[in-house]
């Protein structure tokens, strides 16, 4: 038996370990934070340059993750589009205040998002084919629409019609900017107006529409939806790009053909 501590009486080691502790020379520095991404429906840990390369979708369990209004841009269109209608700003017409006053919230959606309000106008080409593209951002108060979103997609809507090519609107919006008031419900009419001419002038126009909310079991959910005949599909992010300029296609040739019977 070996020697014991007399105040403890715990058995004592012949032989003490020293610990050595690995110290990385000073230019030595490991990186981590960054470059790795949990899942949040698999809780698989992902690299962040393979979760960029599938377009922001776990390939493990095929989760979402958000996808903001620059990066639909620059997944749909072609490589030389054009960002147009940036220069729009919303004031506080109401001086509105709730937790916090709307200006404050108005400049911290800028800072987090990088843009002025909650949509992007782009001008540019789907596998050739010429379009105007309208995207709403989500980060930015929720998508909602208040004057700024309204005034830019009645500028899209007056670009395609000027240039008779097609009109695309993702749009993932939270409804009417409350902090507006009766200015934010006017945008509903006004874009209404400027869709109709759209239709009356027998232009292609395509509206894709993403809802992902916590609701009732089957709810407004996109399979819901497609179901009932509120969507005409629902398309892996990766193929979006290759069924629109489809789409575009099939419209396009249909629309050709009718001009010259007509």
């Amino acid at each position: 038996m070996g020697p014991f501590c007399e105040e403890q009486h715990l058995p004592m080691s012949w032989f003490k370990r020293e610990t050595h502790e690995i110290q990385p020379t000073p230019d030595h520095e490991v990186r981590t934070e960054g470059l790795w991404t949990k899942c949040g429906q698999c809780g698989k840990v992902l690299f962040n340059k393979d979760l960029e390369a599938n377009l922001q979708v776990c390939p493990n369990c095929g989760y979402h993750f958000k996808f903001n209004a620059r990066q639909r841009i620059e997944n749909l269109l072609d490589p030389g589009y054009e960002l147009v209608d940036l220069e729009l700003k919303s004031t506080d017409p109401l001086q509105f205040t709730d937790l916090k006053p709307y200006k404050q919230r108005l400049v911290q959606a800028q800072k987090k998002t990088g843009l002025n309000d909650a949509i992007i106008n782009a001008v540019g080409k789907i596998d050739g084919q010429d379009v105007v593209l309208s995207v709403m951002e989500y980060g930015f108060i929720g998508g909602s629409m208040g004057a700024v979103v309204g005034e830019t997609i009645a500028r899209a809507v007056d670009r395609a019609l000027a240039a008779r090519v097609p009109l695309i609107i993702v749009s993932a919006s939270g409804g009417a900017r409350m902090m507006e008031g009766i200015a934010s419900l006017m945008q509903l009419a006004k874009v209404s107006v400027g869709l109709a001419k759209m239709d009356d002038e027998k232009i292609p126009r395509v509206i894709e529409q993403t809802i992902r909310q916590k609701l009732p079991e089957g709810f407004q959910r996109s399979e819901f939806l497609l179901e009932h005949g509120f969507l005409d599909a629902i398309v892996a992010r990766k193929d979006l790009k290759s069924y629109l300029a489809q789409a575009l296609g099939w419209m396009t040739k249909a629309k050709k053909a009718a001009d010259r019977v007509a």
